[in-house]
């Protein structure tokens, strides 16, 4: 969408309209139940929908969520979802529920015990390696694969690249954490094995960050920025590749450093 400006340079001023970043709420309800208001891009909410479900434990399979419907209200948007009997997502209220809206930078507010903070998910497979070269193709791929940021300058991006480097999926959002559940549920939706290819942010890799690629069975995540102490400890104890500060000729590697392959040895003359 665009938005009328009064915009500077060199000391002149010109009345221009410029792209910004839609942020709107997006209820998850769960057969009839609201689970958590997040402030979304609301761009690929099937995707969304499928992700957070999944990445919040509601749901264990896709096969659990038997019904999703959109609804575009004034105060924003519903997602209603149908699951089945014996999904978490059926049970709020009685087990877990969040109580706030969670906002577009936030993954876990509003959660209301501290042991729904932290989740322990099962380890991650063991992947496959890849090559520094393909994690740098990756990268640069992705920097051209951004149409909102691009646009606006003010949307995060997760995406999903295979063994080679070659970037099959991108999702983005105003919110760091719904753009990676977007890309979940892209792959969740497109069979897409998380052992064969490696997961990039263009955000810090805080601890949700690393808990949402363990729910999801993704087995290397690459951050543009920083990871947090937290993310480190749980991404090795949960079996993950976690690089840092992912850039054009360099990275820092923080834990399970055997799936990168250092580069190809050139030959003398």
């Amino acid at each position: 969408m665009t938005r009328p400006v009064d915009r500077w340079r060199d000391g002149a001023s010109t009345h221009e309209s410029d792209f910004v970043a839609e942020e709107v709420p997006v209820a998850m309800v769960y057969n009839g139940v609201t689970f958590a208001v997040m402030m979304a891009t609301p761009h690929d909410l099937d995707d969304f929908a499928l992700g957070f479900s999944l990445s919040e434990g509601l749901i264990n399979d896709p096969s659990q969520l038997l019904q999703l419907e959109n609804h575009a209200l004034i105060e924003g948007i519903e997602l209603a979802m149908r699951v089945t009997d014996n999904a978490s997502g059926a049970r709020i209220g009685k087990e877990r529920e969040r109580l706030l809206p969670g906002r577009s930078g936030c993954g876990i507010c509003g959660m209301r015990d501290l042991e729904n903070v932290i989740r322990h998910d099962h380890p991650v497979g063991t992947g496959q390696a890849i090559t520094r070269e393909a994690l740098e193709e990756a990268q640069r791929q992705l920097q051209s694969r951004q149409p909102m940021n691009a646009a606006t300058g003010a949307v995060h991006a997760a995406a999903w690249a295979d063994c080679s480097g070659s970037v099959l999926l991108v999702r983005e959002d105003v919110g760091r954490h719904n753009a990676l559940d977007k890309l979940i549920g892209a792959m969740r939706r497109g069979g897409f094995d998380p052992n064969d290819g490696m997961a990039l942010v263009t955000s810090r890799a805080s601890y949700e960050m690393v808990t949402k690629a363990t729910s999801a069975g993704i087995t290397i995540l690459a951050a543009i920025s920083a990871p947090t102490a937290l993310a480190i400890e749980l991404a090795r104890s949960a079996g993950i590749t976690l690089v840092g500060f992912t850039r054009p000729g360099s990275h820092n590697v923080y834990t399970h450093p055997d799936r990168l392959q250092p580069p190809a040895k050139q030959e003398t003359p």
